[in-house]
């Protein structure tokens, strides 16, 4: 039975072509050169931060964040940015009485950017006000407060393996993984991600039915 569904934010409602986009300009390389470097650091497993370190070694991203703030070039985000089954998957688990919760690795900004969309969900928060982040172990007992059910009644949908997938199922969460955006595609069909994830999802439409079997799209688990 899953009573709460817990959702990450980059490349599971968010679209992530903006922020690496922003943060190509910001260090004044082709955004391809980036792009090139996130697919190799996926590949590698590695955290994505570590694809801006191979531009310039000894980067700092809460330094570089808050140049570009003080800039005006900091982080933004408007519903061009979200993926189209957002709102109806959201909206379709609201109203079969399932608790929707918003939960990823994002600034405080971020947080105010996504409550200011007004999304279908009974709470979003983000990691910085959290003040932990993903993949520790104290996310998750977080998460598991705001989730209002045990956590084997409440269901962690996210992309990226070492950060959603892994970390929610050790702390006894349900898990989906979900083929979007780079991790999720190269990591889909992983042995070790298929074994330890509870369902593989190709959209967030597919949620309801694994909430209710009858409404199922027709994507197998």
């Amino acid at each position: 039975m899953i009573r709460t569904v817990v959702l990450d934010v980059g490349e599971t409602l968010t679209r992530d072509d903006r922020y690496w986009a922003s943060w190509a300009d910001w260090l004044g390389v082709p955004r391809h050169t980036l792009s090139a470097l996130v697919g190799a650091v996926v590949v590698d497993g590695r955290d994505n931060v570590d694809a801006l370190r191979l531009l310039r070694p000894g980067f700092d991203p809460s330094a570089e964040y808050a140049a570009r703030e003080a800039a005006g070039r900091g982080e933004q985000l408007d519903e061009s940015d979200l993926y189209d089954d957002v709102r109806p998957a959201l909206t379709a688990l609201r109203e079969m009485g399932v608790r929707v919760v918003v939960a990823g690795n994002q600034s405080a900004k971020a947080g105010d950017l996504l409550r200011a969309l007004s999304l279908p969900a009974d709470l979003v928060v983000t990691s910085a006000e959290w003040g932990v982040a993903k993949p520790s172990p104290d996310f998750f007992h977080q998460v598991v407060g705001a989730s209002g059910a045990p956590a084997d009644q409440t269901l962690y949908v996210g992309d990226h393996p070492q950060n959603d997938v892994f970390p929610a199922a050790q702390a006894g969460l349900l898990t989906a993984h979900l083929r979007r955006g780079p991790w999720g595609h190269w990591w889909a069909d992983d042995a070790t991600v298929q074994q330890v994830a509870d369902y593989s999802i190709d959209s967030l439409l597919d949620i309801p039915g694994l909430v209710n079997p009858a409404c199922r799209s027709g994507s197998q688990d």
